[in-house]
């Protein structure tokens, strides 16, 4: 930070002192108008700015992640593409640099003894970093953006992500309190499509959003309260998990509980709190299917507690009522796969009743209409013959579909 007279100098300050000692500057006189231009805020980055020459990425309101594979390798994400980039940095230090400050914004701190940190940068943008000695590559630096604004259910609708039928019939069940989880692999959009659907979440209750980094932009409900996990700092002190926090929860008489992603034994008290009668609660979590989604409930289940598997099958089909799967095609866009209600436990599995489901054109995604140069869509989301069984919710608060 630079100093004056009267204290810290502000951006414009900085920018102006900057581009008046490279225009004074004999040196530069060779260079072009846009090269001086170029210089003057790769300079103002480095001496102003956390990310030094990623500044101008994080900055560009089109691109959702940069991606550093060590001092060579960057690439961006821009509306939906990756592209690599024609820059790099010149040594591992300067890349140590800027991650280590964006760990000291938030309090955290990054070194061979703590390789790993997960931060938010304070325009809600996720960051994760790897030191060297664990990243054979590194260090590795990965910055996942959020669009400032927050996109709906009709965006959703207008980029084909969902079909409006299927919209209408998650905004029912959403009011009506069935317990919905997302699942999906990574960048499949699941953070953003549990946002869209918390739109849909009566505004006279009470919500309680428990998240790793804090994420979700949940608007229109007064009585809400958010918390954060805390990572230990150097001493091993002050760890506060996502099991401490659903715990926490359920002393805050919650209407519906969200979290925004189950990674381990926290599925335990997450599929509990469904079970003592927080319906409408939602999540997400990383799967392939939702018969895959599952398997992996399971799993973190069996991490937390050595439950008989019938017992462990039998809580976690009681208490999730739906599961919608998203996923990228071959055109990188994202998609709603399927929607699913999960049955009962019976005969050694949970029963899955298919609702909605993707289907894919018999056409490639390169073929086009007789009549148009348009690429053909890939597929369609579709309902199909299956009825939701368990109606129970719906009836209760007079809904009907």
């Amino acid at each position: 930070m630079i100093n004056s007279r009267h204290g810290q100098l502000s951006d414009k300050e900085v920018l102006e002192l900057i581009e008046n000692f490279i225009l004074d500057d004999q040196r530069m006189d060779s260079l072009t108008f846009r090269e001086k231009s170029e210089v003057i805020h790769s300079i103002f980055n480095i001496t102003r700015k956390d990310l030094d020459l990623l500044q101008p990425y994080a900055d560009d309101r089109d691109v959702s992640e940069i991606m550093v594979n060590g001092t060579d390798n960057i690439f961006i994400e821009k509306n939906g593409k990756v592209l690599k980039l024609n820059i790099r940095f010149e040594t591992k230090e300067d890349l140590e640099e800027i991650i280590r400050r964006i760990a000291a914004r938030v309090h955290r701190e990054i070194n061979e003894l703590n390789p790993i940190v997960d931060a938010r940068l304070e325009d809600g943008s996720r960051v994760h970093a790897v030191y060297k000695n664990v990243a054979l590559n590194g260090p590795i630096l990965t910055i996942r953006r959020f669009p400032e604004n927050r996109i709906s259910m009709e965006g959703l609708i207008k980029r084909e992500t969902i079909s409006r039928e299927a919209a209408e019939f998650l905004k029912t069940l959403v009011k009506s309190g069935y317990n919905i989880f997302i699942s999906g692999g990574t960048s499949s959009g699941k953070t953003t499509f549990l946002n869209v659907l918390s739109e849909y979440i009566p505004s006279d209750e009470r919500v309680i959003v428990i998240e790793d980094s804090a994420e979700l932009q949940i608007n229109g409900i007064e009585n809400i309260v958010r918390l954060e996990s805390k990572n230990a700092n150097v001493q091993g002190k002050g760890e506060v998990n996502i099991r401490q926090l659903i715990k926490a929860s359920l002393r805050m008489r919650p209407n519906r509980i969200i979290v925004g992603e189950v990674r381990g034994e926290e599925v335990l008290d997450m599929i509990q709190a469904m079970n003592t009668g927080h319906d409408g609660s939602l999540s997400t979590g990383h799967g392939n299917s939702p018969e895959g989604m599952l398997s992996r409930l399971e799993a973190m289940f069996l991490q937390a507690a050595d439950y008989p598997i019938e017992a462990i099958r039998a809580q976690i089909a009681e208490a999730i009522d739906i599961i919608v799967h998203l996923g990228r095609l071959p055109d990188r866009s994202r998609k709603v796969l399927e929607i699913a209600e999960i049955m009962e436990y019976t005969g050694g599995k949970i029963e899955i009743n298919t609702l909605f489901k993707y289907e894919m054109n018999q056409l490639n995604d390169f073929a086009h209409s007789a009549h148009s140069e348009k690429p053909l869509p890939l597929g369609a989301l579709t309902k199909t013959e299956n009825r939701l069984v368990d109606t129970m919710k719906l009836k209760m608060n007079g809904a009907f579909l």
